[in-house]
């Protein structure tokens, strides 16, 4: 579970990145989760374009892609959702967040 800080640090980071995943009208397939799981392996904070949702539909899909990819849901911001999985040696990361 992110602190509050450490949320603050990761979409300070996140701002400037650009959605690496898009999902469009058939929704969360196993292939695109497969993807989103690649891709958060490689790069660890992750933006995904989540197109043909309404605005509750979109918190419920973060919720679930973040669940399913066994990451930390950061934001969602429109229809962008941003996610964060750390990688397992702490020491290969890009990413140092703040302890609090």
């Amino acid at each position: 579970m992110l602190t509050k800080n450490q949320i603050q640090y990761l979409r300070t980071c996140a701002h400037d990145k650009k959605a690496v995943v898009i999902i469009g009208s058939n929704g969360l397939s196993e292939s695109v989760l497969n993807e989103i799981k690649t891709s958060l392996a490689h790069h660890e904070l992750l933006k995904i374009k989540v197109n043909g949702l309404n605005r509750d539909n979109r918190e419920e899909a973060a919720e679930q892609i973040a669940k399913e990819a066994g990451a930390e849901l950061v934001q969602v911001m429109g229809a962008i959702v941003t996610i964060f999985r750390q990688k397992t040696k702490k020491e290969e990361s890009a990413y140092n967040l703040p302890k609090d």
